[in-house]
């Protein structure tokens, strides 16, 4: 009789229902964020397992929105839910640092201790000649993993303090020995020119 006196309550009702959609959208949208994100780095496997389990738990939290329309402390809990499982999907994706990358590296010093560098290291790297407004500088685009832009910039800041870079993130890459024979992967990395 306690129990079914519980579940009829205030407390189950205006507190524990809105605590448990607002978790509950946390978990599915972080799950959410994770999985457009592993769409976009080419994780074709793990996005469909993530995708069931975000719709099971969204599913669950609208079901108890659906049963408790009058009450406005579900929609809130709805609401703060899906803001703070955004933030921590994003948080979270932060931390996992998944995937790989493009470090696309502008050097205006003499890059060829650098160069060597990163070569012992073992990443795959392109190395060219440009020009930009203020005269030649060197740039190099490497692919590496997420997580070693950190170790990679600190590499090449003992360099160039100055230097200018970009990130982009990767899809698919081959192994380093396809940089090595492919021109037309050399072409592909150069800026495009308007007019050329």
């Amino acid at each position: 009789m306690g129990v079914i006196s519980f579940f009829n309550s205030e407390t189950f009702t205006f507190v524990l229902i809105p605590l448990l959609i607002f978790f509950a959208r946390i978990l599915d949208v972080s799950i959410g964020t994770i999985r457009v994100i592993f769409i976009s780095r080419g994780f074709k496997h793990w996005a469909p397992i993530l995708g069931f389990f975000e719709v099971l738990i969204w599913l669950a939290a609208i079901r108890q929105i659906m049963a408790n329309l009058s009450n406005v402390y579900t929609f809130l809990a709805y609401a703060f839910g899906f803001a703070a499982g955004t933030y921590i999907g994003i948080w979270l994706e932060e931390r996992i640092s998944v995937g790989k990358v493009l470090l696309r590296v502008h050097i205006r010093n003499d890059a060829s201790k650098l160069l060597e560098k990163l070569k012992r290291a073992n990443y795959p790297l392109i190395s060219y000649d440009a020009q930009d407004n203020k005269g030649l500088v060197k740039m190099i685009s490497i692919i590496a993993n997420r997580q070693a832009i950190p170790k990679i910039l600190e590499m090449v800041k003992k360099y160039d303090t100055h230097l200018v870079y970009s990130v982009e993130d990767v899809r698919f890459a081959n192994d380093g020995d396809l940089f090595k024979r492919s021109n037309r992967l050399r072409k592909a990395f150069k800026p495009h020119r308007k007019g050329k």
